[in-house]
């Protein structure tokens, strides 16, 4: 086929077109590539949907994942997707990262660091910032509410006492879990984690309002604070 020469997916034999093949056999024999041009729907005068998915995946050897790092801004840099195609891949991404998030409406109970990193891992580990959260819990050690506390690098002049006791006083928490991301994907804690986490430590015993752990979340690891008997 020459280069001047255009076609589509319509072009394609029947059972080799994405949406015909979800149709026919259900998504889960479907490649990346072709799940992706679903969402994407439409290509352009030079690419199909199939190739413009194809070239997102490539762009980056991590693939699917590379994609769940990119901003609004970064997708509509890319050759072929503009600002429509760009919020329909972020809205697919938002959505799976809430699915792998949610409880289902029950409360969890927590009884292991990885109660609170199975809810809060894809949320973190892609993130390109610093968050720190904490996580409620009421006397049953079930969880209440998650809450954002800042953004930025981890220091004592973000992430004042004030702000975690005052949100965990709000709500009649028992405890607290702190949880916080790592960027660089290492979840090994740094010497401002330690000291964060003892102020922070020491102020619930005087309140009265326990920290039972401190979460580093890196890329698909955690290390929990508590188990390295830094609690």
């Amino acid at each position: 086929m020459s280069k001047s020469q255009n076609y589509t997916i319509k072009d394609l034999p029947e059972d080799e077109r994405p949406r015909e093949k979800l149709f026919k056999y259900g998504p889960k024999v479907l490649s990346d590539s072709e799940l992706l041009a679903i969402i994407i729907r439409t290509g352009n005068k030079q690419k199909t949907a199939i190739e413009i998915a194809q070239n997102l995946l490539s762009i980056d050897k991590r693939g699917l994942k590379f994609l769940t790092e990119l901003s609004f801004e970064e997708f509509t840099k890319i050759k072929g997707i503009g600002k429509c195609k760009a919020s329909q891949i972020l809205s697919a991404l938002e959505l799976a990262k809430r699915m792998a998030a949610s409880n289902g409406g029950n409360k969890v109970k927590v009884t292991s660091p990885t109660d609170v990193t199975g809810i809060l891992m894809e949320e973190m580990r892609y993130l390109k910032k610093e968050f720190f959260k904490i996580v409620l819990l009421d006397t049953k050690n079930q969880v209440i509410a998650i809450e954002n506390i800042s953004v930025g690098s981890l220091n004592a002049s973000i992430v004042h006492p004030r702000e975690v006791f005052n949100i965990a006083i709000k709500r009649s928490s028992a405890s607290i879990i702190l949880v916080h991301n790592h960027p660089s994907g290492d979840p090994n804690p740094s010497k401002e984690d330690l000291k964060v986490t003892k102020r922070l430590v020491e102020c619930g015993n005087i309140i009265g309002i326990r920290v039972l752990d401190h979460l580093i979340i890196g890329d698909g690891q955690f290390v929990s604070l508590k188990e390295k008997n830094m609690v």
